[in-house]
C-alpha cells in the first residue's frame, strides 16, 4: 500500500508506509533519570463552541493518555503549554485539568508536576479592563500554588505574562520568586520557557541579555535551594543549558526542555547531565521510555542510538513559529489510536499547514510510532481526502 503526500513544495508524491512498528513495552521505573512527559488535552468534538468560549475537554480520552504515559514509567507534567494552557485552555480549564489528573495519579501511582501561572490575570484584564500590579501577580501565583499543593502534586513555577508585562527589573523577579519560594510546601521546579515558545515572555527574568537573565534566575535559585527541586530549560540552546546546569547548587536538578537537542542533553557528559521534562515525549513516551532505560544500564551509545533519530521529527515539530508544536503531536495522538478525532481546543488543529501535517505522519511512521500502522494510514488518507488530496 502507499499513500500519495504533498512536499513543502505542494507537489504529491508517493510514500510506502511501514507495516510493522516497534513494540516497546512497559518495564521497570527508571533509576538514572528523572523523566516527565508534558502532555496534551484531548478536545471533545461534539461540543458547541465558539471562537474564545472556554475549552470543551474529552476527560474520558485526556486522563486514558495520561495512563498511557504512567505505564511505560514516565511522569507527567501537567497543565503546562503542551495542554495549549494559554492558547486555548484557561485557568478555569488548567484548575479541572489538575484536579483531576492529580487524583488518577493517585489512584494509578504515577508522577505528576502540574504548572503555576498567573493566566487568570489575563482573563480578568480583558474584562474588566484594568491593569495588573506585582501583589496581584503573587496573588495569581499564590491560588494556583494552593490548589496544585492540595491536589498531591509537585508544582511547576511558570513564566508569567503578567510579570513579563509589568516587571521594572531584575528586582521584580527576585521580590515575586523568593516570595513564593518561601511560602511553598515542597520543592518546586521553575521553569524558563523561551519567547520561541510564547513571543509574550521576550525579556524574562528582566534581561534580553540572555546572560543578564541567567545572573538573575541563578540568583533566585541560589536564595532558596531548598525550595527549588529543578529547573526546566526551554531556550532551545544545547551549550547555554549545559553551562547552565553547571553553576546550579548542589542538589538542584536541571530538567531539560529543549526538544532539539534532548539526547545529547540527557546522556550528559563528564561533568553532568540533564533529566527531563520534555513536550516531545508525548508522542514518543514508548520509545523515549524504552530508551531510557538503556541509559539505566550504562549504555550511552545504545541510549542515543534509540533516541537520535527521533530529533528529525521532534525539530520538524518544533520548527517555527514554535508555539504551534501542539497541533503535530495531536495529530500523531490520533493516528496513534490515543483518541477518536484530530480536533484541538481553540481550533489550534488548523494551526499548521498540510504539507507540515505529512510530513509529521511521514517522520513518525519512519520511526514505527503507530501501534497500527493500517490505522494510521488510513486516518492519514482521511485528512488528506478533506483537502482534496485522492489516493
Amino acid at each position: 500500500m502507499t499513500i500519495r503526500l504533498p512536499d513543502a513544495h505542494g507537489v504529491l508524491r508517493t510514500y510506502e508506509p511501514r507495516t510493522e512498528p516497534l513494540a516497546p513495552t512497559p518495564g521497570t521505573p527508571f533509576t538514572s533519570r528523572t523523566v516527565l512527559s508534558a502532555a496534551h488535552v484531548v478536545a471533545d468534538p461534539y461540543a458547541d463552541v465558539h471562537p474564545g468560549s472556554p475549552a470543551a475537554v474529552d476527560w474520558d480520552a485526556t486522563l486514558a493518555f495520561r495512563r498511557h504515559l504512567w505505564s511505560h514509567g514516565l511522569g507527567v507534567a501537567e497543565a503546562m503549554d503542551t495542554a495549549q494552557r494559554g492558547m486555548g485552555l484557561d485557568w478555569a480549564g488548567a484548575a479541572e485539568l489538575i484536579r483531576r489528573s492529580a487524583a488518577e495519579a493517585r489512584a494509578t501511582g504515577g508522577r505528576i508536576a502540574c504548572g503555576v501561572g498567573t493566566d487568570q490575570l489575563t482573563a480578568a484584564a480583558s474584562t474588566v479592563g484594568h491593569p495588573y500590579d506585582l501583589a496581584g501577580i503573587r496573588a495569581a501565583y499564590e491560588e494556583q500554588l494552593a490548589l496544585v499543593e492540595e491536589s498531591g502534586a509537585q508544582a511547576v513555577l511558570m513564566a508569567s505574562r503578567a510579570l513579563a508585562a509589568v516587571a521594572k527589573g531584575p528586582e521584580d523577579y527576585l521580590e515575586v520568586y523568593g516570595h513564593l519560594l518561601r511560602q511553598a510546601a515542597e520543592p518546586v521546579i521553575l521553569h524558563w520557557l523561551g519567547p520561541m515558545f510564547d513571543p509574550a515572555l521576550e525579556g524574562y527574568w528582566g534581561s534580553a541579555d540572555l546572560d543578564a537573565a541567567t545572573h538573575t534566575f541563578l540568583e533566585v535559585i541560589s536564595a532558596h535551594p531548598d525550595k527549588v527541586d529543578g529547573i526546566k530549560v526551554s531556550l532551545l540552546d544545547a551549550q547555554r543549558e549545559i553551562a547552565l546546569r553547571r553553576r546550579l547548587p548542589d542538589g538542584v536538578r536541571c530538567y531539560t526542555g529543549d526538544d532539539f537537542n534532548y539526547p545529547e542533553l540527557i546522556a550528559g557528559d563528564e561533568q553532568g547531565f540533564s533529566h527531563a521534562l520534555l513536550g516531545i515525549f508525548d508522542p514518543l513516551g514508548p520509545l523515549a521510555a524504552e530508551a531510557v532505560r538503556v541509559l539505566d544500564t550504562g549504555d550511552t551509545d545504545g541510549f542515543r542510538r534509540l533516541l537520535d533519530p527521533t530529533v528529525a521529527l521532534s525539530r520538524h515539530l518544533f520548527q517555527a513559529p514554535t508555539r504551534y508544536y501542539k497541533t503535530g503531536v495531536v495529530l500523531l495522538a490520533w493516528l496513534a489510536g490515543h483518541q477518536s478525532h484530530f480536533t484541538m481546543v481553540g481550533g489550534l488543529q488548523s494551526a499548521r499547514s498540510l504539507p507540515h501535517l505529512a510530513r509529521a505522519y511521514e517522520l513518525a511512521d519512519g520511526l514505527g510510532l503507530f501501534p497500527d500502522p493500517k490505522q494510521a494510514e488510513a486516518r492519514m488518507k482521511n485528512l488528506l481526502s478533506l483537502y482534496g488530496v485522492n489516493q
